[in-house]
């Protein structure tokens, strides 16, 4: 009998959610992670969301995951990008105390049942021949792990989540160390073993810039950034409550702007030599989309400055981050460029920016559940399958945790489609988008959500998230009753509103009020207005008064864009036509004649599901879709 029935290898933010998934889906889980006090640890920028990772942070909560709730206990700051844009492109970002959203991702996992965080360091897998019952088509199970100090710990599912740290390298100049995070160990031996056995590594690289002292700063120099004085929170059942009363505890902190000068990119300029970046000791790839000042001043050379956002870190630190300013540059460079930027003259280096280089796996290798196409029983999420960013770790994480739990419910009994799979469409939401644009397209650089990945995303709004994924939530079974039937009285609630609406005529005088110009006495022809004030709407419809604003402005969301969501949804049904088009488990992809030999040979790498996703393996043209319908005889 394993020891344990799930173990999660790393206590980052993919960790956190697989944990948490396993733990809640009623499995003995073990969190086995180098350092229990860097549990949830923001190794970069000290905040949550932006466009298109906000929508999955709220997905994350939709499903039953965690992170909404922990930024929503740290947050010092709030806000709603593009809010004057529509709403398939507006999203929540918030800045973090990142000290409190590490202790509260601590005290979470300590008092989650079912879960145990231990303090040791994974150095191997432990692999057995697969049995027939277990249907691993010859290949060898993964069934637990080998740690640095010796042990072996067995269990029935493994979710590898380690970040940065897979053979972690530190650059500041001409200064190099082994490290995922500066002044912490790499995991060394893993990746080694992982090549063994058979998996594609490549390496990526990313950065961080110099943390400064704020009383060392000149802020009347720059730009002030509030925050949005009304506080919505990431968890929907926060939106739902005065979350803003519950903050005023803890006061809003702004961010500043500033401006790199002719000046700093003089130095950087004439200091380019000593970056491991152009020197050629980093051979990673880094992030295109987040490059470092000094790829910035070389990519860019006709422009005169570039933004720097100044975040604060936390409520009882003075430590600075300097959002745009990420480098690997020695140390006293980053000191000559920071002092040439306004408000920074007398700047305070407190922590060095850096550079670290990691090993990851092709996702090409997963299936679109996480699991290892090589060892059945190896869910793989995070950084490691080569994305960057918090989110899209934590979104993998549930999703490879909550996969993982489905594993164990089908290998405990008898199986039915309740615990099928859980494999989020590209209609489905953002993790759709992202996790099937890893397996299916894998990924050369570090991996960015973004807004126009998504062919949908008028579908896919930050704020409809809870019941959009209302069915698959149910179905994994990991958010707390209550919060459940919450779900449902809000759609309940959603659809009064919509026959309301439907029946409910103004007369002129309440029109006027409105400030509703046209004939039409329909209140579904007034919401249609983009000038209608929800204050208005309520008192001059009374009968909407009593439903949570939120609900109303999804509400209100919903008519506004109607045709454009019908719309979309047309093209939503053209696209599941092929996706439920599924593809035999054992078909043979080379076997294909009709197809070019390169097509069937990325084809059988990828091993699509149905023909969704084999439609958008890169090289893969229409007629070969055509083709593939005909040999599976649809």
């Amino acid at each position: 009998m394993a020891d344990y029935q799930a173990i999660v290898i790393g206590g980052g933010h993919a960790g956190i959610e697989s944990a948490l998934a396993t733990a809640r889906m009623g499995f003995s889980t073990l969190m086995i992670t180098q350092n229990l006090d860097t549990i949830g640890k923001m190794s970069c920028n000290p905040a949550v969301g932006g466009l298109g990772k906000g929508n999955m942070v709220r997905e994350i909560d939709a499903l039953g995951g965690q992170m909404a709730r922990l930024i929503d206990g740290s947050m010092v700051q709030y806000r709603v990008l593009n809010r004057s844009r529509g709403p398939a492109v507006q999203a929540p970002r918030a800045q973090a105390d990142r000290v409190l959203y590490a202790q509260l991702a601590k005290h979470c996992l300590e008092q989650q049942a079912n879960l145990r965080c231990y303090q040791d360091t994974v150095t191997d897998l432990l692999l057995r021949p697969g049995h027939g019952a277990e249907q691993a088509d010859g290949r060898e199970i993964c069934y637990g792990v080998r740690t640095e100090r010796g042990h072996e710990i067995s269990a029935e599912v493994v979710v590898l989540t380690t970040g940065t740290f897979l053979n972690g390298r530190i650059h500041i100049g001409e200064y190099m160390a082994d490290g995922g995070r500066l002044g912490e160990k790499p995991v060394l031996g893993l990746s080694e073993k992982l090549n063994q056995y058979g998996y594609r590594l490549g390496r990526l690289k990313t950065g961080t810039p110099a943390r400064v002292q704020s009383s060392s700063l000149d802020f009347s120099r720059m730009e002030i950034q509030p925050g949005d004085e009304a506080v919505g929170g990431f968890s929907f059942d926060n939106i739902e409550e005065d979350y803003s009363a519950r903050l005023r505890h803890r006061p809003a902190l702004p961010c500043h702007i500033t401006y790199t000068t002719a000046r700093t990119h003089d130095i950087i300029r004439s200091n380019m030599d000593r970056s491991p970046l152009f020197s050629g000791r980093i051979q990673g790839t880094g992030p295109r989309y987040c490059p470092s000042i000094e790829d910035k001043v070389k990519r860019f050379p006709d422009r005169d400055r570039h933004q720097v956002f100044v975040e604060p870190e936390g409520m009882y630190t003075q430590e600075m981050y300097l959002n745009g300013l990420s480098t690997s540059l020695p140390e006293d460079v980053q000191e000559a460029f920071i002092r040439s930027i306004p408000g920074m003259e007398e700047a305070v280096l407190m922590r060095p920016g850096y550079a670290v280089e990691y090993d990851f796996v092709n996702p090409l290798g997963l299936h679109p559940d996480l699991e290892s196409k090589l060892h059945p029983g190896l869910f793989l999420a995070g950084q490691i399958n080569g994305t960057s960013g918090y989110e899209e770790a934590a979104s993998q994480g549930l999703m490879a945790g909550i996969n993982a739990g489905l594993k164990l419910r089908r290998k405990g009994g008898a199986a039915g489609a309740a615990d099928e799979a859980l494999v989020l469409s590209r209609s489905d939401a953002y993790i759709g988008v992202l996790v099937d644009d890893l397996v299916t397209l894998g990924t050369e650089e570090p991996y960015r959500m973004f807004t126009s990945r998504a062919e949908y995303r008028l579908a896919l709004r930050h704020g409809d998230a809870d019941l959009r994924l209302l069915k698959h939530t149910e179905r994994v079974g990991i958010l707390e009753p209550q919060r459940l039937a919450r779900r449902y009285e809000k759609q309940a609630a959603l659809e009064s509103i919509g026959e309301l609406v439907a029946q409910r005529k103004l007369n002129r005088g309440e029109r006027g009020e409105l400030g509703i110009l046209v004939e039409d006495p329909s209140l579904h022809r007034a919401l249609r207005d983009p000038n209608i004030c929800m204050d208005k709407l309520t008192k001059v419809v009374p009968e909407l008064a009593g439903y949570p604003e939120p609900w109303l402005e999804h509400a209100v969301l919903d008519i506004k864009y109607a045709g454009y969501i019908a719309r979309q949804q047309r093209e939503v049904d053209r696209f599941r036509n092929l996706e439920n088009i599924r593809v035999p488990s054992r078909f043979d992809w080379l076997a294909a004649k009709a197809i070019s030999v390169e097509t069937r040979q990325k084809l059988h790498e990828v091993r699509p599901l149905n023909l969704g996703q084999a439609s958008r393996v890169s090289g893969v043209r229409p007629s070969d879709i055509s083709l593939l319908m005909i040999l599976l005889d649809t």
